[in-house]
């Protein structure tokens, strides 16, 4: 059984380091948030691994990797508070050892992959770093029907992370050396590596980022669209973490969808914001994805420009 103290050091981790997340984790029942803690260390501590301020070199850091799923799955003891707590979760909530070794392996893809050529392999390194962790998340949950709930859990992941690249541009360049846009996007919109790399803003990096904002839009759409196959303590908090994350293009279409002069974030006052508008609106109707359409920025063709103003010229690419 996971004890307070790991539970604690989980939380501060995730504090710490996931703000937006943590905003949504407290809302969680008490059954799923305390898991959720010990969940997000374990991502943030293999996470450090590869993208720490100080890294280690790759080999080394490959066998960190494999020591730290070893741990994770049991397979060899540890006194560390976080991997020790991770392994009697795995067991508690039945997370299965493929999705544990699946994330593992797209932190190891980190050591040596800088660039992604096509979205599909982009989208492969997602299924790890992201749709993984939306399964285990639902295992946490533990849904009546966990077969018609995991596909929506996959596209909801891979919706957050592809927002987290979208306004984290900037920073992967400058701290990590990383371009997450897929290189056949840039081409096909004119955007060159060099340009990037000199934060040098124009219409062709708009259209760009219109383009992968689209892409993730539909994704959130897909993950809310399964939200209620969730137990019932658990969707308010799920779609207020989908609200909140989307709200991030918000501010990328308030900047004019450039992230590359500057890496926009959610404010405290702003995640209130949503948070009471979220939950006046869930209160009037709990059906997610009609709250999901009425509160949050992302656009749907066939109802009006939400509060936004997202209209259908953000569904058109500019040329």
């Amino acid at each position: 059984m996971v004890d307070d103290d790991q539970i604690a050091r989980s939380k501060r981790i995730q504090q710490r380091t996931g703000k937006t997340f943590h905003f949504a984790t407290r809302v969680l029942p008490e059954r799923v948030r305390e898991p959720t803690y010990v969940l997000y260390a374990f991502f943030r501590v293999a996470d450090e691994i590869v993208d720490g301020e100080e890294t280690a070199p790759p080999d080394e850091q490959r066998r960190e990797l494999d020591r730290l799923r070893d741990a994770a799955l049991g397979r060899e003891e540890t006194d560390d508070a976080v991997l020790s707590a991770f392994a009697e979760l795995c067991d508690e909530h039945g997370i299965a050892d493929e999705d544990v070794e699946t994330f593992i392996e797209a932190m190891r893809s980190d050591i040596d992959t800088e660039r992604y050529e096509a979205y599909e392999d982009l989208e492969a390194y997602m299924d790890g770093s992201a749709s993984a962790v939306g399964r285990m998340m639902t295992a946490v949950m533990d849904p009546d029907d966990p077969d018609a709930a995991l596909p929506h859990a996959t596209a909801l992941g891979d919706a957050f992370q592809l927002s987290n690249f979208l306004r984290d541009v900037r920073e992967d360049i400058v701290e990590l050396d990383r371009v997450y846009l897929p290189q056949e996007t840039l081409r096909e919109y004119g955007v060159t590596e060099a340009q990037l790399k000199r934060f040098e803003f124009d219409e062709n990096v708009e259209a760009a980022m219109r383009h992968e904002l689209r892409r993730a839009e539909s994704l959130y759409k897909q993950g809310v669209a399964g939200i209620k196959y969730l137990p019932e303590d658990c969707q308010f908090a799920v779609l207020l973490a989908a609200v909140l994350y989307a709200e991030h293009h918000a501010l990328i279409r308030e900047r004019g969808f450039d992230t590359l002069t500057e890496t926009p974030e959610l404010s405290t006052y702003r995640k209130l914001k949503l948070f009471v508008e979220t939950r006046w609106a869930w209160f009037r109707c709990k059906d997610p994805e009609t709250v999901f359409r009425r509160v949050s920025c992302v656009p749907y063709g066939d109802s009006e420009p939400n509060r936004s103003g997202a209209g259908h010229a953000d569904r058109v690419p500019a040329r």
